[in-house]
């Protein structure tokens, strides 16, 4: 599973509230979306594009254990994220949602701008335009598979389809 995309580099510390403005959980996820990174980037929400990648440092997604920080980027069309560490609950949510979350203690050599490939089975991150690889802690096979699936709800739904069609 490689994904590819323009990164977007952001630093540590990044919490859910930034990610998914509290101000506006009440209103519809495209509001919500719209209002993603604002905090760090005004100009994140209306610039990123499908297949970008989110880069961040330590404990990235860290505070509340508000999914809705996972969804608004998924809104936004990231379907990765690359962190020297992420916050356990957020990291999960992000799996549980089909969005791929690596590790990676090199992440700091990620620039703006920079295209890059994330290989979530080897555990490789490359860097296209400064032609360097980082290895990255590799997703276990299971976890894979819930990213693969499109989340944890859907590779649930595909498990009990498989086991009702063998009874």
């Amino acid at each position: 599973m490689t994904k590819n995309g323009k990164a977007w580099v952001f630093g540590d510390n990044i919490d859910t509230d930034i990610l998914a403005p509290g101000l506006y959980m009440k209103g519809p996820l495209k509001q919500l979306a719209d209002h993603c990174l604002e905090a760090a980037d005004p100009q994140f929400a209306g610039n990123v594009n499908p297949g970008d990648v989110i880069v961040g440092g330590e404990n990235f997604g860290i505070g509340s254990s508000r999914e809705q920080a996972v969804q608004a980027l998924q809104f936004l069309g990231v379907r990765t994220l690359v962190a020297k560490s992420f916050a356990g609950i957020f990291f999960r949510n992000a799996l549980n949602f089909g969005v791929v979350a690596l590790t990676c203690k090199n992440a700091g050599n990620i620039r703006m701008g920079d295209e890059i490939s994330a290989d979530a089975a080897n555990g490789v991150i490359t860097n296209h335009t400064t032609d360097e690889t980082y290895q990255c802690d590799r997703l276990p096979d299971n976890l894979l598979e819930i990213v693969r699936d499109g989340g944890l709800v859907k590779h649930l739904e595909k498990r009990l389809a498989t086991r009702d069609a063998a009874t």
